[in-house]
């Protein structure tokens, strides 16, 4: 168990469940909560602890795993509809909200309910998004899920400055666009609802070389709020490093937006560099009070890396990028996820 002090005098611990059945693990998964089980599906890796310099290719999975206490095992619940991993995934009701993605042939569309019931798994349709769509974010407010940014298709040289809401509890489920908000587009974002509004923070715009043509990233520290009802953007404080790939939905707690970790890009330059001595992404825990900041480095999140994380990252906790961060039995579940670039872990944190 691990632990450290937190918000307001407050502390947290943070406790391993039983690690993911895979000796490699997944990055973006699909994973929320079913009728009180913890559900992750899908996601991607580089088998065999094959790794993206060395050539090796990247694997997507339709397999769907069940733990229904934290002390519980993992259960084999059945396949995806396909393989598919980065989709943004919440949790609605009795069911694990999924909608876009990618797999070995590109990025989808598709959007369905998937629910825990009787020991199966079962899948519910839902509207399409309005085209392919991938690494975007996403958070409920109510029972109406809002997604922007994202990615088009795997070699767009320009992400999405798109925003759409769709009302889960409505009779005729349709995606509705909404104003967009004034900024880059944008992948990889941290998302947050709560209350009457949705936030938007951080993410990689792609800026395209006019010689080349290749596309490179653009970290981004710009933060924004929509408040619903009156269906109007509002910039907040920037932050004070990006929050790339960080788990999400982000928390909203205390009066204030909490988040875990993220990819500042500080080493992104090196990356074939330090392969596998990379250090991991970001620990610091970010907060921003309400209404308007400013924002703060609460804490590290207690990740321990050991001297022997190069050859066995396993045996070390980082904190993941590219996973959900799920509510689950009075804590919150990061399953999984990306320890460092190329580098899935198989670890499942539980924090309260």
């Amino acid at each position: 168990m691990l632990s450290c002090s937190a918000v307001a005098q407050r502390t947290f611990s943070v406790k391993k469940l039983p690690p993911i059945p895979d000796a490699d693990g997944f990055a973006g998964s699909l994973a929320g909560v079913s009728n009180g089980a913890l559900v992750v599906a899908g996601g991607s890796n580089f088998p065999n602890g094959g790794r993206p310099w060395r050539g090796d290719t990247k694997k997507w999975y339709d397999r769907i795993l069940v733990l229904e206490s934290p002390d519980g095992q993992w259960k084999e619940a059945g396949k995806l509809p396909f393989p598919l991993g980065y989709a943004v995934t919440v949790s609605w009701k009795d069911a694990v909200v999924c909608v876009g993605g990618s797999n070995e042939k590109g990025h989808v569309a598709a959007a369905f309910l998937m629910r825990w019931k009787k020991q199966q798994i079962g899948f519910e349709p839902l509207p399409a998004f309005p085209h392919p769509i991938a690494n975007a974010c996403g958070a409920l407010v109510g029972n109406v899920l809002y997604v922007a940014g994202g990615l088009e298709k795997p070699d767009a040289t320009q992400t999405l400055r798109q925003f759409y809401a769709l009302d889960l509890a409505a009779p005729n489920r349709t995606w509705q666009p909404l104003p967009v908000w004034e900024g880059a587009g944008r992948m990889l974002s941290v998302a947050a609802g709560s209350g009457n509004r949705f936030f938007l923070f951080s993410g990689t715009d792609l800026v395209q070389d006019k010689t080349t043509g290749t596309a490179s990233r653009v970290y981004l520290t710009d933060a924004h709020v929509f408040d619903i009802s009156k269906k109007q953007w509002t910039r907040l404080p920037d932050m004070p490093h990006p929050t790339v790939a960080a788990v999400g939905p982000a928390l909203v707690r205390d009066g204030q937006v909490v988040i875990f970790g993220g990819d500042t890009g500080e080493y992104a330059s090196q990356t074939q560099v330090l392969k596998d001595n990379h250090p991991g992404f970001s620990t610091d825990i970010l907060a921003l009070p309400l209404p308007a900041g400013p924002w703060m480095i609460r804490q590290k999140f207690p990740a321990v890396i050991r001297p022997d994380a190069a050859s066995n990252p396993n045996a070390s906790t980082y904190l993941p990028v590219t996973t959900p961060l799920v509510p689950w039995k009075g804590g919150f579940v990061m399953p999984g996820g990306e320890a460092r670039p190329g580098t899935r872990t198989p670890g499942v944190l539980w924090f309260k």
